[in-house]
């Protein structure tokens, strides 16, 4: 919905305030910092300045964005200035947030943190986690969403009790509440940023929260406090020219006149809304004001009226949805929607005529059959044209989602249309890095660093396959995988102990194949057995993911494992005991998870 893009925005332009001295984004000022870029003459700190401006400002061109804030980001790291590094890992996963690449995008923000986190700046670190915040709950993991808000909220309160930044963290966690039909707790945090908001006297927050309000009293069937707060709103909003909520909240207020059915009200505001989106081209305002007429028509009997605007309605929806390669299923589901609102409005058509069709004559009857059976065998030829099309364009998506997604995922993504989150209780997740890795990739050219890198996860997707396990995902030098899922299995601590094992001695063993081309590596692996929730991320190049705090330690026991050793949790070792041999490391600090007791395997017991 609306309520959550434009919360984010809000979010981006407060924190522009806060690192580049500005109000909100603008594309023009991009344009012109380019110019300067071309002419290649600024240096160190001058030039991740310039950096960081334009990756903020660049709307129009996502790819550009990309290209300078990874830019951004090598440069920062050369010069070992943490503040742009920081900068550089925001507006990346800002910019992936903004195609839909959240797994991506989660990544990022998470390095913005651990760099907040090293120069010790709470600010920096809860604008990190309100982002994070943003993306769990555009994902609908509202577990997440709630948390990461709570700790932004938390840190933002360490450097001002009042804030722009701070008034943003509760706007979004109060909208995340409302998404979660928490209506209460939404109020709640709109009532305590519309007190900031006032207080530092900001027209454009006190606009947002105002509209907020009077949408979640509309939820509520408080109508009287959601129709005075919504239009306190619109009258901010247009006085500062900012249209897209305006367009949003006058359908909210053409649903509260329909509840009174007063139709001439409820018409002229969902018209007003449509005017005024269509006056500032926003597509997807248009697509809903459309559909609250469409709505309005069909409640007052004007059928006709109800279908044409239903079809703007669709047509306006999918030019933003836009997902070119599965135009023809888009074309195909439309026709299908389109003709089951035919048929609820040719089933109130038929009503209204049933007492003229009792006079008819028997010859007009007996024509209206004929009609009848020609526009049916024509529309029976039309459907089995259409279902070879279907069939031939299913198989192609098939054969492409089981090379992407585990078969029981695929399955599920095909008959739902989405997959639901599962929650397995016991899976072992594996984690591997490279020892030095960033101080070898200096030192090879990118051929070189693809080739070595594919050596190694080739033979470790052959030892995953081989163990029955599931590989999640790589980032960078960083190899991770899990057992016991998609299916749950009892056995998975064991096997992933096993692949583990051949792992480390594929790696050790690779040192001796080629030991001068300093292409070769030592390995640190950590492994840790519990909980996770797993499902699908992003609407294109579906990801299957995990998450959970199953997931975090494994990454810490990664983090303090020694070269060549695997290094496991007590969870693990509870499981494996009895069958591996293995070191007692003692209780060993873990960043953010305290003192934990941590194990080394060495071999399988005989």
């Amino acid at each position: 919905m609306f309520l959550k893009r434009k919360a984010y925005y809000l979010i981006i332009g407060l924190f522009c305030v806060f690192i580049n001295s500005s109000v909100a984004q603008d594309q023009r000022v991009a344009d012109s910092l380019k110019i300067i870029y071309d002419q290649d003459v600024l240096k160190d700190s001058a030039k991740l300045e310039l950096l960081s401006q334009i990756t903020f400002n660049e709307l129009n061109d996502f790819n550009l964005s990309l290209k300078y804030a990874e830019e951004l980001i090598d440069l920062s790291k050369s010069a070992k200035n943490d503040k742009y590094l920081f900068d550089g890992y925001y507006a990346s996963g800002n910019t992936y947030k903004s195609i839909g690449e959240l797994d991506i995008a989660l990544t990022k923000f998470f390095s913005s943190v651990k760099i907040a986190n090293k120069i010790n700046h709470p600010e920096r670190e809860g604008i990190a986690y309100m982002a994070i915040a943003d993306v769990y709950s555009i994902m609908g993991d509202f577990t997440n969403s709630e948390n990461y808000y709570s700790k932004a909220i938390a840190k933002l309160r360490q450097k001002a009790k009042y804030s722009n930044l701070l008034a943003a963290a509760l706007l979004n966690a109060g909208d995340d509440a409302f998404l979660n039909n928490q209506f209460d707790k939404a109020l709640g945090y709109f009532e305590e940023a519309g007190i900031i908001y006032e207080r530092i006297d900001s027209k454009i927050g006190m606009a947002y929260n105002l509209g907020n309000i009077g949408m979640v009293y509309a939820k509520q069937g408080e109508d009287n406090l959601a129709e005075q707060n919504i239009n306190e709103a619109i009258v901010i909003l247009e006085e500062i020219k900012d249209y897209a909520p305006v367009s949003v909240y006058l359908n909210y207020m053409s649903d509260i006149y329909a509840k009174k059915q007063d139709w001439p009200q409820a018409f002229s505001y969902a018209e007003r809304s449509l005017d005024l989106a269509m006056q500032y081209g926003l597509k997807d305002q248009i697509s809903k004001a459309y559909l609250q007429i469409s709505e309005l028509n069909e409640l007052r009997g004007m059928a006709e009226e109800s279908l044409k605007n239903y079809k703007n309605h669709i047509v306006y929806r999918d030019s933003v949805t836009n997902i070119s390669s599965i135009q023809a299923m888009a074309n195909q589901r439309t026709n299908y929607e389109v003709s089951q609102k035919q048929i609820e409005v040719d089933l109130l058509d038929q009503q209204r005529k049933n007492q003229q069709l009792i006079s008819l004559a028997s010859g007009i009857s007996l024509l209206l059959i004929i009609v009848v059976a020609i526009g049916l065998y024509r529309r029976n030829n039309f459907i089995n044209k259409a279902k070879l099309l279907v069939e031939n364009e299913k198989k192609r998506s098939d054969l492409l989602l089981l090379n992407i997604l585990p078969e029981q995922t695929a399955e599920e993504l095909k008959d739902n249309g989405k997959v639901q989150a599962k929650r397995f209780d016991s899976v072992s997740v594996m984690f591997t890095d490279f020892q030095g890795f960033t101080a070898y990739s200096d030192k090879l050219s990118p051929e070189e660093l693809v080739d070595s890198i594919d050596f190694y996860y080739s033979k470790f997707d052959d030892i995953i396959e081989k163990h029955g396990l599931e590989k999640i995902k790589t980032v960078g030098d960083a190899y991770m995988c899990a057992g016991g899922l998609p299916f749950p299995t009892e056995d998975h601590p064991g096997k992933m102990i096993e692949a583990a094992l051949e792992i480390a001695e594929f790696v050790h063993e690779s040192k001796k194949i080629d030991p001068e081309a300093m292409t070769r590596f030592d390995i640190r692996i950590g492994i840790n057995t519990g909980p996770v929730v797993a499902g699908i991320v992003g609407k294109k190049k579906f990801a299957y993911d995990i998450w959970g705090d199953t997931v975090n330690i494994a990454s810490r026991m990664e983090s303090n494992s020694e070269p060549g050793k695997i290094n496991i949790s007590d969870n693990t070792y509870q499981l494996i005991k009895d069958q591996y041999e293995c070191t007692y490391r003692g209780e060993i600090e873990a960043k953010n998870k305290g003192m934990m007791k941590m194990y080394f395997v060495k071999r399988l017991l005989m």
